[in-house]
C-alpha cells in the first residue's frame, strides 16, 4: 500500500489542558492503530496542553495544536482551526463533547466542536474515540519513547549503583491548594519512607514556574521544606517536561495524589503509587502495576467529581479536603510504605492492582457499581 492510498484517521480531542488529557488522547490514538497498522493516525489537541508528548509515540503522524478557550465562549472558533487538514476517512470527536455537563460547563467546548462539525469531513464515518467502528483495540499499554540522551542524564541525578529504591514524588497537581496534602503531611511521608528504606533516593517532581500550561499549586516555601528534609530529595521542580519524564521513568515508582502527571508516569513505566482521594478516583489503567491508597469513606468523604469537594481546617495548616488532612496522611502511612515495598521490590502484579483496587473502589462507592468508570471499561471485568 503506498503512503498516498493510506487510511487517514483523525482522534479529535481538545479539551482542557492538563497533561492526563493528553495522555488520553494519545492512548485512544494507539488502540487506533493498533486496529490498522497500516493507517495514519493524527491527533488534535489543545495548544495550552502537552502537544510535545505526540512527539515521542511513533504511532501518530501528526499533532495539531489549537489555541483555544475552554472556559468562555469562542466567535473565532473556525479560524483557529484552520490548521487542521478538512478531509479525512475518519473523525473520532471526544466523547465529552456529548455530554451536556461538560458543555455547559466549558462554552469554548461547545464552540470548539460547533465549528469542528462545520470544517471537517469524514469519507467513512465520525464517531467518539474507541468506537468499535473504525476498529479499535482496548487496553493495551501506551509507552512513551523518550529520548536516549535525555533518559542518560536523568539517570546520571541518582547515585550509582541504586540504594533501596528511588521514588519521584509530586506532592500536587494543578487543582486547588486544598485538594493535595500539606508540606507538614509530606514531610510525616518522607520520615516514614526514609526510615523503611534507608538510603532511598526521592526526587520531587513539579512545576512552580507559570507559563500558560499546567503549573502546580504547591509553593515555594512548602518546596523547600520538603528539599531540607533529611532523605536529601533531589530538586526537579520547574525541569523541562521531557526531563521530569526521564526521571520518573528511571525511578521504581511514582508517589502523588491523584494528577494526570500519574496517567504520564504509567506512560513511562513507572508504577503509581496513588493518595487517592478528593475529587477524582483513579481510572487509567496501562498494564503497569500500581497501588492507590483509598481513605476511610466514611471519616474521608470523597469522589466528589464536578461537585465541589468537602473542604475542612487542616490542623492549622489551613483549608484541606478531609481525605487530604494530616490526619487521615497519618493513619494511612503504614499502608503508603507497604505499598511502596510493594511497588519496589516488583511483587506486587497488575492483575492484583486491578482487583485490589477495584474492589475497595466499590466499597468506597457503598458497593455502587455504576458510579464507577474508567477508560476503555478496564472496571466492567473487576465489579
Amino acid at each position: 500500500m503506498t503512503t498516498a492510498s493510506r487510511e487517514r484517521l483523525l482522534v479529535n480531542f481538545f479539551y482542557a489542558h492538563p497533561v492526563g488529557h493528553a495522555v488520553e488522547a494519545l492512548h485512544y490514538c494507539l488502540g487506533h492503530q493498533l486496529a490498522d497498522p497500516t493507517r495514519e493516525v493524527s491527533v488534535v489537541l489543545n495548544a495550552a496542553s502537552t502537544v510535545e508528548l505526540a512527539g515521542f509515540c511513533p504511532f501518530v503522524s501528526r499533532a495539531y495544536a489549537v489555541a483555544h478557550p475552554l472556559l468562555e465562549p469562542c466567535p473565532d472558533s473556525a479560524a483557529r482551526q484552520a490548521g487542521i487538514p478538512q478531509q479525512w476517512d475518519w473523525v473520532l470527536d471526544d466523547f465529552r463533547r456529548g455530554q451536556d455537563i461538560q458543555l455547559s460547563m466549558f462554552p469554548g467546548l461547545r464552540d470548539y466542536y460547533a465549528a469542528s462539525d462545520r470544517l471537517l469531513t469524514a469519507t467513512r464515518g465520525r464517531t467518539y474515540v474507541s468506537s468499535p467502528a473504525p476498529g479499535y483495540v482496548p487496553h493495551q499499554q501506551l509507552r512513551l519513547e523518550l529520548p536516549e540522551p535525555v533518559r542518560a542524564a536523568a539517570a546520571r541525578r541518582f547515585a550509582e549503583p541504586a540504594g533501596t529504591g528511588r521514588i519521584a514524588l509530586m506532592p500536587s497537581g494543578s487543582g486547588e491548594r486544598s485538594l493535595y496534602p500539606s508540606a507538614r503531611s509530606w514531610l510525616a511521608i518522607l520520615d516514614a519512607l526514609a526510615d523503611a528504606f534507608g538510603g532511598v533516593e526521592i526526587a520531587l517532581i513539579g512545576k512552580l514556574r507559570r507559563d500558560g500550561r499546567t503549573t502546580s499549586s504547591f509553593v515555594r516555601g512548602e518546596l523547600d521544606a520538603l528539599l531540607a528534609h533529611r532523605s536529601g530529595p533531589l530538586d526537579c521542580f520547574d525541569a523541562a517536561l521531557i526531563e521530569q519524564l526521564a526521571v520518573v521513568e528511571a525511578c521504581d515508582l511514582f508517589l502523588a495524589p491523584h494528577t494526570g502527571f500519574g496517567m504520564a508516569a504509567l506512560a513511562v513505566g513507572t508504577p503509581w503509587l496513588a493518595l487517592s482521594g478528593g475529587r477524582w478516583f483513579e481510572y487509567f489503567f496501562n498494564r503497569v502495576p500500581f497501588r492507590s491508597i483509598i481513605p476511610d469513606p466514611e471519616r474521608y468523604p470523597s469522589f466528589t467529581q464536578f461537585a465541589p469537594a468537602a473542604v475542612v481546617d487542616d490542623a492549622g495548616d489551613g483549608p484541606r479536603t478531609p481525605s487530604m488532612t494530616a490526619a487521615r496522611i497519618h493513619e494511612d502511612l503504614d499502608r503508603i510504605v507497604g505499598a511502596a515495598r510493594e511497588l519496589i521490590d516488583g511483587s506486587l502484579t497488575y492483575e492484583r492492582s486491578l482487583r485490589d483496587y477495584f474492589r475497595a473502589l466499590l466499597d468506597a462507592h457503598g458497593g455502587q457499581a455504576n458510579q464507577i468508570w474508567s477508560i476503555d471499561g478496564v472496571h466492567l471485568g473487576y465489579i
